[in-house]
C-alpha cells in the first residue's frame, strides 16, 4: 500500500500543491522514487512518463531545491544539469 500523499509531500493547505493528489507516484511504492545510490531509476521514470502532473512536479522540485529522489521524471543529477543550463 502506498503512503498517503501527506507523508510524501506534506499537507497541501492552500491549494498550491493540489496537483499532488493526481500524482501517480502516490499510487505507487514510494521507495521506487528514492532508490539507493547507484540503484535503478527506471521504474520511477516509467511511472512519471505517464503522469499528467509531471510538469508541476518538476517545477516544484526545482523551486524547492529537492536534492533526493525522482521528481517530474528527472533524477537529482538531471535536475542539477537542467538548473545549470537555465542559469
Amino acid at each position: 500500500m502506498a503512503a498517503p500523499l501527506s507523508l510524501l509531500f506534506g499537507d497541501a493547505e492552500d491549494g498550491q500543491l493540489a496537483w499532488q493528489e493526481q500524482a501517480l507516484c502516490a499510487q505507487t511504492d514510494p521507495e521506487a522514487f528514492f532508490p539507493e545510490k547507484g540503484g535503478s531509476t527506471r521504474e520511477a521514470k516509467k511511472v512519471c512518463a505517464s503522469c499528467e502532473v509531471r510538469a508541476q512536479c518538476l517545477e516544484y522540485a526545482l523551486a524547492n531545491d529537492e536534492r533526493f529522489g525522482i521528481w517530474g521524471g528527472l533524477s537529482e543529477r538531471e535536475r542539477r544539469r537542467l538548473k545549470k543550463r537555465a542559469v
